[in-house]
């Protein structure tokens, strides 16, 4: 169960703060929200990824399992735990945002197409997910594989998602997460949220599924230096020295 409740803190850490600074300090503007869900995701890699390796993603817990790096019993019940945790954390924020002066009933929910941010079409818009929650899955994987540095991968990982924000929240409100979007979608006054929602749930498991597949394939393994090999080095830098 440590897991599984540090994959619910961890999800509603990050829907909180960063679905909350869209709502609650929109004068902060674009690099303020993106800044807010890159920094939550690195404070909660820090905080619970000892525990539970910080998924906070479905997305991300099935691209483990395409990679073969989580067994699918596992990762059902960390996506459970992390729908939760956002379902929780996007209902505080309705409660917190009710008791403010002209709330409009937003809760940072994604969306497309005419009346939402850049108006970009469906196609654009499914585009952009599965391709950014490929490349952030792969960064995941990359840099929590072996060889990696450890203690980077949290910074690493959350700057990745700033970046991917910034390109993005003109497209869709970057969702690269179904448990981000299905918390705000289920209580924001926006009908248009729920009709969206199937896509901000199968492009990420497509984008995620992608990336595991291409880790579980080996072409992105990190090259092994044979120990012979290490040996000859090791020996032509004595002769130099």
């Amino acid at each position: 169960m440590n897991k599984q409740i540090a994959e619910f803190i961890g999800t509603f850490t990050l829907v909180l703060i960063g679905c909350g600074t869209a709502v609650l300090a929109p004068e902060i503007g674009q690099v303020g929200i993106s800044l807010a869900f890159g920094l939550a995701l690195v404070g909660m890699a820090y905080g619970i990824g000892p525990i539970s390796g910080c998924h906070i993603n479905p997305a991300v817990s099935i691209g483990a399992v395409a990679a073969g790096r989580m067994e699918k019993t596992e990762a059902i019940k960390y996506i459970i735990a992390q729908v939760t945790g956002a379902v929780a954390a996007a209902f505080l924020l309705k409660i917190i945002a009710l008791g403010g002066a002209g709330y409009e009933g937003g809760l940072g929910q994604n969306g497309w197409g005419a009346g939402y941010l850049g108006e970009y079409n469906f196609f654009s818009a499914f585009i952009f997910e599965v391709v950014a929650t490929f490349l952030f899955v792969v960064v995941i994987l990359g840099a929590t594989g072996k060889g990696a540095p450890a203690a980077m991968a949290g910074l690493v990982i959350g700057l990745t998602l700033v970046a991917i924000h910034l390109v993005g929240i003109q497209v869709t409100g970057v969702s690269v997460n179904p448990a981000r979007s299905i918390g705000p979608a289920l209580f924001a006054l926006d009908d248009k949220a729920l009709l969206q929602l199937p896509m901000f749930i199968i492009a990420p498991v497509i984008g995620g599924i992608a990336a595991g597949l291409l880790f579980k394939s080996g072409f992105l393994d990190a090259k092994e230096e044979a120990p012979a090999e290490i040996e000859a080095e090791a020996a032509e830098a004595e002769e130099k020295a």
